[in-house]
This record gives C-alpha cells, structure tokens and sequence, in this order.
C-alpha cells in the first residue's frame, strides 16, 4: 500500500464516484436495511452506507463500532465469491472492524429477523 492510499484507507476520494453509483443502484435488499440503520435509528448510532475500506465498499459501517454490515446476493454462494468474502473479511478483521453478513433472501422476506440480530450484535459491542 503506498503512502497516498494508506492516507485514505477510508472513503478514499478516487472511489467516491464508485460509492456514488452503489447509493443510486442499491438492492432492493439493501433499501430495506438501509431504512432501518439510517438516520440513528439504532440506539442513536450512525451507519454509512456504501462506505468504502481500503480496496473495498461496506454496503453499511458504524465507525463509532467498527462494525460493517454486509448484504449478499447469490452470486456470493459461488466459490470464487466465498473466496473473496473470506478475503475481504479477513483484511476488515486484521483493521479492527467486524462483518455480520445477511443474504438478499433475507433481507427482503425477514427484514425483522435482520434488524433484531443487527441490534444483538451491536449490544454485545456496547
């Protein structure tokens, strides 16, 4: 990592047009969880949405938590996607931010069921 990149490993300004295209194209998925964590919705703590991490974009993040919440489709079940999860999970780990990850499946029919283990996680990081 050079030195201009570990200066923006956050929401590093050649990845904003990146971000802003993920916000315009979200899933719907994501739509669902994004109005449940917006505005401080959760115990008062802000979540970012499409935030990026060094080579990566958060679909939501908590910086005051470390927390990065992730919201897969299908193609995340394949093996080469499982591979780049693990990847992923693993740099987002060695940071200090923890993944909770949710399938679209999910997301859309048990939006409730997401919601109570997002607030469960996060109560046990308080």
């Amino acid at each position: 990592m050079t030195a201009s990149n570990e200066i923006f490993a956050y929401n590093n300004p050649a990845q904003k047009t990146q971000r802003q295209g993920l916000r315009k194209n979200q899933t719907d998925a994501e739509k669902k969880i994004w109005n449940m964590v917006r505005a401080k919705q959760i115990t008062g703590l802000k979540f970012y949405r499409q935030y990026s991490v060094s080579p990566y974009t958060l679909d939501f993040y908590c910086p005051k938590l470390r927390l990065a919440i992730e919201i897969d489709g299908g193609q995340h079940n394949e093996a080469i996607g499982r591979e780049h999860d693990e990847r992923r999970t693993k740099l987002l780990n060695d940071q200090g931010i923890e993944v909770i990850r949710f399938w679209d499946n999910e997301a859309l029919t048990n939006p409730e069921g997401v919601f109570d283990e997002i607030v469960k996680k996060i109560k046990l990081q308080e």
